[in-house]
């Protein structure tokens, strides 16, 4: 014991020594050996410690279950089969490969890819078309817009592709075509027009990530745009569709600073001719969860002060009165000492908006007198429309067509003029102009005993107007009432002869303007009676008033305008109002010279149309819906093996394939399946025709064993073949050397039956079916 004990020193031995009250067997040897009771102890906090951590991490689990079952897949491959975790709907990554296979399994498209951060690998849009049925341009539908979000899981991340997971989705349908053209008639009204591209917006100021989708439509000569906004919000992970919109002159929205805040707004153009129209849109938010922003239009019907001058303001911008209304605004602004409250705000700044638009037009210079008296009345300029009115007799007569074709623009607007301001004098003359040319002087005068303390000096001015005007319109239904339906080519020229051509007035002079000068080569025109073809080396003019005669048999006297379409080379037709102001007819050859807006030149090498011009009442363009070959077999497969061989051995006779055996219907069937057919009764004997328009890439796709023919071919413009109910080829392009291109079908004016609008080397024509001849003439 002795050898296990050291010795202590006093203070040690004092501090060891046990404390009052405590039985020296305190300070005796410690027992060393343990308790059974400890043990327990020990083993049961361990058990305790082990059974949280455990709590913890199911909890932990249960956690990643609810909120990403993908981030515990991972168990599934130490679970037994029976223990398996179920995922429910959700679904593994996938790698940006697999998910375009997985698409096209299901004979979907997959876009292209659009970025939602900086880093396109972290986050993207993908778009999801599909292909339309008997389609012939713009075939891919856009059907979904999907986002995928790159995974975060370890699993995944070490992995050397990158791997995506389904964030969210969003089904699309393009707006609906009543919507888009504004129309009322009852057939097709509810169907949906197709999607067929998506891009991102940018421009935007506030958060999240604007998309717009986009396609268009050909109505006539107007190319309409439309589709819908579409907005992202990466802190919902969701995607919304915001609004749809249409623009009849085919813009697309914009980010615009309009009001006087930081934030742009959306600005959707509809403007038609002069007539500005524009639907202005502010970003604003919203207590909902998912959609915490709105697009909210700023509109004219509630007016945002109780204040009659304000109101009286907006009834004159309703009726189109833009300029005025806003130099009444900023009056009443400048009354406030500059303060209006946001929402009077939002409204003048539109109306300002349109005032810009109205006044630049109104400050051109037009060629047409009409246009200018337009330009005028549309901005509120009613003196200065008067003094181009008095300028000549055909200023008169020009204008009082204008008048008679109004259909409430101008009228609306001399209301609302006269509502707020009943003694002005010059509204008070337009309005009488008005109602003389389109209800006679009678109603006229009516109107004007009407309105209160019209002075007596201001009265014997307008009855000199109405006096002017009733003389003209006299003098214009003498002339042809017919519209003016004329068709031809026309180029831009810089230099203009005015001995050279006739007006309608001979004493007057040709003068160059700001505008380009445009020279129409007519192919045919409609006299009123029948169509005539060029060359029109029977048309006589008299000596005496040959502008007169010619005004009259084109229909111009009524309606002098004519439009200019030009194919860009990407295919986009853009469109511009010329007027025609002289003409000219040598060796057979009838000339238009015409004055409008330059447009670009055509420069697409000959893969697209040449420019072309026709009057609005000419044609109706007839667009019969494509199938394929392979669903026109399925429908008549005898017809099918009548035209095949037909069809091969006129693309033969071109020269655009190898001139061997014709191969056996099964091989020709295969390589033409995709091909499209159109279905129509171009020869009045109520069984349709077919018509082929085939394209460069087709026929280059036949010789693709031939060296040196496919690269040509496929930058060549697609040509036609049709062939009657019997399989014969009653019009075709594929003649060797041939200069000819079926351009369209379209309807005549005058008849039930349709004709071939054709492109030749120089100019276009007007062929149709002759039953005598049983040919296209």
């Amino acid at each position: 014991m002795a050898n296990r004990w050291r010795k202590l020193t006093p203070k040690a031995a004092k501090r060891n020594q046990p404390h009052a009250g405590v039985t020296k067997d305190v300070a005796k040897k410690p027992d060393n050996k343990p308790k059974p009771n400890r043990l327990l102890s020990t083993l049961a906090i361990a058990i305790l410690l082990s059974s949280a951590s455990l709590v913890m991490a199911f909890a932990w689990i249960s956690t990643l279950y609810i909120f990403n079952p993908n981030q515990v897949s991972w168990l599934n491959k130490v679970l037994p089969e029976w223990a398996q975790i179920p995922l429910g709907n959700y679904e593994r990554p996938h790698t940006l490969e697999d998910i375009q296979l997985n698409l096209s399994k299901h004979k979907h498209i997959a876009g292209e890819i659009l970025p939602l951060d900086k880093d396109v690998e972290i986050s993207f849009l993908l778009p999801v078309f599909r292909q339309r049925a008997n389609c012939q341009s713009d075939c891919q539908e856009l059907m979904e817009l999907r986002v995928y979000q790159r995974s975060q899981e370890s699993e995944f991340q070490s992995q050397s592709e990158k791997y995506y997971y389904l964030a969210t989705q969003l089904s699309v349908t393009g707006p609906e075509e009543s919507f888009v053209l504004d129309t009322v008639s009852d057939q097709d009204t509810n169907l949906s027009l197709p999607l067929t591209e998506v891009k991102r917006f940018e421009g935007a100021t506030s958060s999240g990530v604007w998309f717009y989708l986009r396609g268009q439509r050909q109505q006539g000569s107007s190319k309409f745009a439309y589709g819908n906004i579409i907005y992202y919000n990466p802190e919902r992970t969701n995607l919304q569709s915001m609004l749809s919109w249409t623009s009849p002159n085919g813009q697309q929205p914009k980010w615009q600073q309009v009001t006087g805040d930081n934030k742009k707004e959306l600005v959707v153009d509809q403007t038609v001719g002069l007539e500005p129209q524009l639907q202005v849109y502010q970003v604003k938010p919203v207590k909902l969860f998912l959609k915490p922003i709105q697009l909210e239009a700023i509109t004219l019907n509630s007016p945002a002060l109780k204040d009659s001058a304000y109101q009286n303001a907006l009834s004159i911008a309703r009726s189109g009165l833009w300029t005025p209304a806003f130099e009444w605004l900023k009056f009443i602004q400048k009354q406030r000492r500059g303060i209006l409250p946001e929402a009077a705000q939002a409204q003048m700044d539109l109306i300002r908006l349109h005032s810009q638009l109205s006044k630049a037009q109104a400050q051109k210079n037009w060629a047409s007198p009409s246009q200018q008296v337009l330009a005028d009345l549309i901005d509120g300029r009613w003196g200065k429309a008067l003094q181009v009115f008095e300028a000549s007799p055909q200023n008169a007569q020009e204008i009082a067509t204008l008048l008679k074709a109004d259909e409430g623009r101008l009228w609306n607007r001399t209301v609302a003029a006269l509502r707020v301001n009943p003694n002005r004098s010059e509204v008070q003359a337009w309005g009488a102009l008005i109602l003389a040319v389109q209800r006679g002087r009678e109603h006229a005068n009516s109107w004007l005993s009407a309105q209160p303390q019209i002075k007596k000096h201001t009265l014997a001015y307008i009855q000199g107007l109405l006096t002017r005007v009733s003389s003209e319109v006299t003098k214009s239904q003498t002339l042809s009432n017919h519209p003016s339906q004329i068709i031809g080519s026309v180029q831009p020229i810089t230099q203009v002869t005015s001995a050279e051509w006739l007006q309608l007035n001979s004493k007057a002079d040709i003068k160059l303007t700001d505008n380009q000068w445009y020279q129409v080569e007519v192919s045919a025109f409609h006299d009123g009676k029948r169509w005539l073809n060029s060359p029109f080396n029977d048309l006589k003019p008299p000596k005496t008033s040959p502008g007169k005669f010619f005004w009259q048999t084109l229909g111009i006297t009524s309606d002098p305008g004519i439009q200019i379409v030009v194919w860009l080379p990407n295919g986009e037709q853009q469109t511009t109002t010329a007027t025609i102001k002289a003409v000219q007819l040598r060796g057979g050859v009838l000339r238009l010279l015409a004055t409008g807006v330059k447009i670009p030149e055509n420069q697409n090498n000959g893969l697209q149309p040449r420019p072309l011009a026709l009057t609005n009442t000419a044609l109706e363009w007839v667009q019969p819906s494509p199938i394929t070959i392979e669903a026109l077999y399925q429908q008549d497969p005898q017809k099918l093996r009548t035209i095949l061989p037909t069809v091969w051995r006129s693309i033969q006779q071109s020269g655009d394939v190898s001139t061997e055996a014709i191969p056996s219907f099964e091989q020709m069937h295969e390589k033409l399946s995709y091909w499209p057919v159109q279905l129509i009764d171009l020869t009045n004997n109520a069984k349709p025709e077919t018509v082929l328009t085939i394209s460069g890439a087709s026929i280059a796709s036949l010789n693709q064993a031939v060296p040196g023919i496919q690269g040509e071919k496929e930058q060549s413009r697609p040509r036609s073949l049709i062939l009657s109910d019997t399989g014969k080829v009653i019009y075709t392009d594929f003649t060797e050397n041939s200069r000819q291109t079926l351009t369209a079908i379209a309807k005549l004016s005058d008849t039930h039956s349709l004709a071939l609008l054709v492109e030749n080397a120089n100019n276009y024509s007007l062929k149709r079916w002759s039953e005598k001849n049983q040919r296209f003439e």
